[in-house]
């Protein structure tokens, strides 16, 4: 009777261990997969905050064209060729981050 007894006890605990550690590997993957989202949402954020503050960039170099005191037609002609340098340094720039 007594070792019958033993043998559930340990039976028992052979099975709470093994849900346990099934209960862990669980919970192990669950845990890698967020640290990848995290990461991948992290490098969002950070491309977001580059592509920002191009825009905002841009945005106060418009201001600036538009501010200057030059004929209608010049002010086109300047706003266009810094729009091309924007660009152009936006492509670098993003050249720049792929490596």
């Amino acid at each position: 009777m007594k070792n019958e007894t033993l043998r559930t006890e340990l039976n028992n605990l052979e099975r709470k261990v093994k849900l346990l550690l099934s209960d862990y590997a669980q919970l192990k993957a669950d845990f890698d997969k967020s640290q990848a989202e995290n990461q991948h949402l992290r490098t969002q954020i950070e491309d977001q905050h580059s592509k920002i503050s191009s825009f905002q960039n841009q945005t106060k170099i418009s201001k600036i064209v538009e501010s200057m005191v030059v004929g209608e037609n010049d002010s086109e002609e300047l706003k266009d060729v810094i729009d091309g340098y924007i660009k152009e340094i936006n492509k670098c720039i993003a050249h720049l981050g792929e490596a």
